[in-house]
């Protein structure tokens, strides 16, 4: 059950005080940059290799995010051209961490006891494809994406562990990144609040996306036609 202080979601950057730099770590080329498209601050990592600038939380390995939610967001876009690399580490019931990356690097799926490394394909919109296909650098044309990651079933799935809570990230370059999220509550990008209500989506677990973790999508514009979504 969530605790009353990550309900209905946590804002993981906002909680932490990210751009305090005191409960998270950067290493590398890691800039707070406001950008007028995204209406807010986001975070620019990017170093000649993935693994020389990233932002972590917690700042010590030691500690622990003690996130208990069921899903992940990751909002972000790769950089053009570049390849990057996201490091979460999860604990399981047992006690057990595991680690689960994902990157345009890695060129098919690999599995260890506690490590689970996916391939990640940029642009890959629709559920459950961002990891067919052939990973490379991202393209020119890369989008902003919603990620949304199922922690519990992807431990279940590839591992059959009971997962407890979220223990720490790691984003390393390249990528752009404007929030992470963990929430039990299925978020769905484009649905507004009167048609949830219509729609009685809030039986199914699913609820619009709140508005500090939204995109935001000028008059007009559908949201599906601007970014990606990509739910795993």
């Amino acid at each position: 059950v969530l605790a009353a202080w990550q309900r209905p979601y946590l804002n993981i950057f906002k909680h932490f005080r990210v751009e305090e730099w005191k409960r998270s770590a950067k290493e590398g080329d890691v800039a707070a940059l406001t950008d007028t498209r995204m209406k807010g601050t986001i975070y620019r990592i990017r170093g000649s290799n993935p693994a020389s600038s990233y932002l972590q939380l917690p700042r010590a390995g030691t500690q622990s995010l003690g996130l208990t939610g069921r899903y992940l967001y990751l909002l972000f876009r790769p950089l053009p051209h570049k390849h990057f690399l996201v490091h979460l580490d999860v604990t399981t019931e047992e006690n057990q961490v595991v680690r689960i990356s994902f990157s345009n690097l890695f060129k098919e799926f690999k599995s260890s006891a506690t490590w689970l490394q996916f391939p990640f394909i940029c642009g890959a919109a629709s559920e459950g494809t961002a990891w067919r296909g052939a990973p490379g650098a991202a393209p020119a044309d890369v989008r902003w994406t919603c990620l949304v990651l199922d922690l519990p079933s992807i431990l279940a799935l590839y591992l059959s562990r009971r997962y407890s809570h979220l223990r720490g990230v790691k984003l390393c370059s390249n990528l752009l990144v404007k929030n992470l999220c963990t929430s039990d509550l299925l978020f769905e990008p484009g649905v507004t609040f009167s048609r949830a209500r219509l729609g009685d989506l809030s039986c199914r677990g699913v609820a619009p996306m709140p508005r500090e973790l939204a995109f935001p999508v000028p008059k007009g514009a559908k949201w599906h036609d601007l970014y990606d979504y990509i739910r795993y």
